[in-house]
């Protein structure tokens, strides 16, 4: 069977030529495959195609031997015409860039003249000037001459003076010229080009000056250039007088660097470094110096100093006093104060028609609350009510000092109490009227002439006893005595004639703070002086802000709020204390430094007060601290009035075996980062009015971090006293129960000596612990190794009866000791 097996072999058209191929496979197999390759095609030009594509004699397009293989008559002929549309552009290229060219090298023609021409015109003008300033100094000179000698004894020729004069006026500004700026000695190409100063370019570096190794150094810059060419000018024109130095005021912070108080005093900063070290001082340019050293050298200098410190930047705060024409009436500010639960929030919701108690946890007062009422009449009042727990000191404080009137409640059924005692002195700190408003006086257990006795004691003398103090009887149950209420605050205040100017700046006193989760931190604000707008940029202690919204006691949303009106503001970058002054400010950068400036005033004031001045004070409060317990606790409030409080009811529990201490307090939520802070100081969460949010429960859960609520203030303390107390060592107290005397002693073997008893008073037990007394001297303390009533071991004897002891590890005893019995007993101790 042949390879081919009768199959047509693999070919092309067109003339192939064949070949063959062994093929390899696996298993040793091989096949021959004839395959045929493909000639190159040669294309035969037609006859007369080549006389419309070469156009000329010897072209590829009429001769065919030059033609290049497989080109076509078409293609040929399109090449040509791409050929001959190249050699066109290129020509019209040339063209154009030499009409450039020359449009160039007339623009830089025309240049060169102009520069030419300006300097030109410099060089007459110079020579002009200095030919006037020689002239005016030879008829100076010609005058002095004249005075000196009256009779002069030849009379110069006219002509010659005239000649002598052109010669010097023609030759002197040259020579000053070179004598001002001499001309090197390798630049002989320059002497003749009209005679200009070409001096300007010295400073640069030159091919000669690279070659031969001349200055190449630093180089002088276009401006040194100029004020180079200026002053030349100047002295041409006879200008040459020095200028007047400019006194400047300079202002100097607490510290300054160098090169910042030359750039003040506009001087050069080597001169500035110049004079320090001729003071003694090896400073840098980058060096700080103080006030006081920054005074002498601008003093030295010729300046006047103007000393500024860091808390300038307050000035912008304006406190100007307003006219009396501005000032218009304001609705007076009444505080209520009292102790607790003597009716102070009942009475303000009686006049106010609201339940502000019923949402009072525990039935007391726990936030300082501000609120506005208009009257029957039309009077509008701004009451403010703080709480009476013992904890709210600081509140109660607060609100007496931002109040023109205090209303002090006292219940008619319990009178005169601590808290009372504390308002009536607040009162008179601040030094705002009281008005006294006894209440309960419905109740059958109601003592109205105890309550103004007891006030006699603490010198409130009210009207009932010939006094100024206005007393009013009422019940906030009843309604009884409000109107009388209301009159006697409406006359408080028309005697006292409050007036404000509200076409001012706003000025205010936050009152509360808190952190709302949907609106962020939020002040309630009470306007002092003023108006303040939606908008305004304002700055209240450590935080500043903008105004985005302000809401009233009821809810409503405002848009502006004069003197005497609290309102919650809402736009804070942090949450402020209660009590810190808010002052509106013109931009925003002027609210961001005054905040910067009084955190960072605020943070080394604690840092210096939490450190201690001298190794012997830090060793002796380590000491002192050695055997004192700790309880940490983290504590988060609802506001920041509430925090304060609970802060400073801790700092009060304890004594020099325990205390309290906060490591750290805020407003808010308790958060993670809360959770892991008491994590790591082995120490409770407390939340007053607040709760922990998820990711913090979680956290508590899995490390064990105990998270506490509380709602009442007085809960809280108590059972921080209970824990605290759990903290103090226990008291030991010894019992004496029984004597027993020793009637006579035995040696038994095994045992020791052992002692024949009669228990002479009380009763002795086994467990108990024993003294031995000779003498009436405690010669051994211990315990008993065995009590033996004849041959049967006992756990007690009683009185009058004998036995036999035998003691621990003790065995000197003798006849006529007496053995005193005690039990010890540990008493629980608590916190007062």
């Amino acid at each position: 069977m042949s390879d081919t097996d009768g199959k047509k072999p693999l070919g092309l058209r067109g003339g192939p030529r064949s070949g063959s191929v062994k093929q390899s496979f696996s298993h040793g197999r091989t096949k021959n495959v004839v395959v045929e390759t493909k000639r190159k095609r040669v294309v035969v030009p037609k006859p007369g195609a080549g006389g419309g594509a070469g156009g000329g004699n010897g072209s590829p397009a009429t001769d065919p031997s030059k033609r290049p293989a497989g080109i076509s008559d078409a293609e040929l002929e399109r090449r040509m015409k791409a050929l001959a549309a190249a050699k066109a552009n290129e020509a019209e290229e040339a063209k154009r860039r030499e009409e450039e060219e020359k449009a160039r090298e007339e623009e830089r023609e025309r240049r060169r003249q102009e520069a030419e021409d300006k300097a030109r015109e410099e060089q007459e003008r110079a020579e002009a000037a200095a030919k006037k300033a020689e002239e005016d100094e030879r008829r100076r000179k010609e005058k002095e001459a004249a005075k000196n000698k009256p009779a002069p004894a030849t009379d110069p020729d006219p002509a010659a003076a005239q000649a002598a004069e052109a010669r010097g006026a023609k030759t002197g500004p040259r020579k000053t010229e070179r004598e001002r700026a001499p001309q090197p000695a390798d630049d002989r190409s320059n002497r003749g080009k009209g005679g200009r100063d070409d001096s300007r370019r010295s400073g640069k570096l030159t091919v000669n000056q690279a070659l031969t190794g001349g200055e190449g150094g630093r180089q002088r810059s276009v401006a040194a250039m100029r004020r180079k060419q200026e002053r030349m000018r100047q002295k041409a024109m006879g200008n040459a007088e020095p200028r007047e130095k400019v006194v400047r005021d300079v202002q100097v912070p607490e510290a300054i660097v160098v090169q910042e108080l030359a750039n003040r005093m506009a001087e050069r900063v080597a001169d500035v470094v110049k004079s320090l070290m001729q003071m003694g001082m090896m400073v840098t340019q980058n060096q700080t110096i103080d006030q006081d050293t920054a005074e002498l050298i601008i003093e030295e200098f010729g300046h006047r100093i103007v000393r500024v410190s860091d808390s300038d930047v307050e000035d912008v705060i304006t406190t100007t006093e307003d006219k009396a024409e501005d000032l218009e009436n304001r609705p007076p500010v009444i505080t209520i104060m009292g102790h607790v639960d003597h009716g102070k929030t009942s009475l303000l919701d009686a006049i106010r028609n609201a339940k502000v108690v019923a949402g009072e946890a525990g039935g007391i007062t726990q936030h300082i609350g501000a609120y506005q009422v208009t009257t029957d009449s039309g009077t509008v009042l701004s009451f403010l009510d703080t709480p009476g727990h013992a904890a709210f000191t600081s509140m109660r404080a607060r609100g007496a000092q931002v109040t023109d009137i205090v209303v002090l409640v006292v219940a008619a059924d319990d009178a005169v109490m601590p808290q009372t005692i504390e308002a009536i002195n607040h009162a008179k700190a601040a030094g705002v009227p009281m008005i006294v408003a006894i209440n309960k006086v419905d109740l059958p257990a109601a003592n109205v002439d105890k309550v103004r006795t007891d006030l006699l004691q603490h010198e409130v003398i009210v009207e009932k006893l010939s006094g100024d103090v206005q007393d009013v009887e009422v019940s906030a149950h009843t309604g009884q005595g409000l109107d009388e209420l209301l009159e006697a605050i409406a006359l408080q205040s028309e005697i006292l004639e409050l007036k404000a100017n509200p076409n001012r700046s706003a000025q205010g006193a936050v009152i509360e703070a808190q952190l709302d989760v949907g609106r962020g931190p939020v002040a309630t604000v009470l306007v002092q002086n003023g108006t303040l707008r939606q908008g305004d940029i304002f700055v209240v202690g450590e935080q500043w802000g903008k105004v985005r919204a302000m809401e009233n006691d009821r809810g409503e949303r405002v848009k502006e709020a004069g003197p005497s009106v609290p309102v919650e503001v809402l736009g804070l970058n942090g949450t402020p204390e209660a009590g810190d002054v808010l002052n509106v400010v013109d931009t925003e950068a002027q609210a961001r430094e005054i905040a910067e400036y009084r955190a960072n005033a605020a943070k080394d004031k604690r840092a210096a007060a939490g450190a201690a001045t001298t190794l012997e004070q830090m060793m002796a409060k380590a000491k002192a601290d050695e055997n004192v317990a700790e309880l940490p606790i983290v504590v988060k409030a609802d506001v920041q009035g509430s925090a304060e409080a609970i802060v400073q009811a801790m700092e009060k529990i304890g004594n020099d075996e325990v205390r309290v201490r906060v490591i750290h307090y805020g407003v808010g939520a308790i958060t993670e980062t809360d959770v892991g802070l008491a994590e790591a100081s082995g120490c409770p969460v407390i939340g007053f009015n607040v709760r922990a949010n998820a990711p913090a429960r979680n956290s508590a859960n899995q490390k064990g971090v105990e998270i506490r609520y509380y709602s009442v203030i007085y809960d809280l303390v108590d059972d921080v006293k209970a824990a605290a107390s759990g903290l103090l060592s226990a008291e030991v107290r010894e019992k004496f129960i029984g004597y027993a005397e020793i009637k006579e002693t035995f040696r038994v073997s095994g045992v020791g000596n052992v002692a024949g008893c009669l228990v002479t008073e009380g009763v002795a037990r086994r467990s108990a612990g024993v003294r031995l007394l000779r003498d009436n001297v405690v010669i051994h303390e211990g315990t008993l190794k065995t009590l033996k009533r004849f041959k049967d071991e006992v756990s007690e004897v009683i009185s009058g009866q004998e036995c036999g002891m035998a003691f621990e590890n003790y065995d000197d005893i003798r006849k006529g000791d007496v053995i005193e019995i005690f039990e010890r007993e540990e008493v629980e101790r608590t916190l007062a």
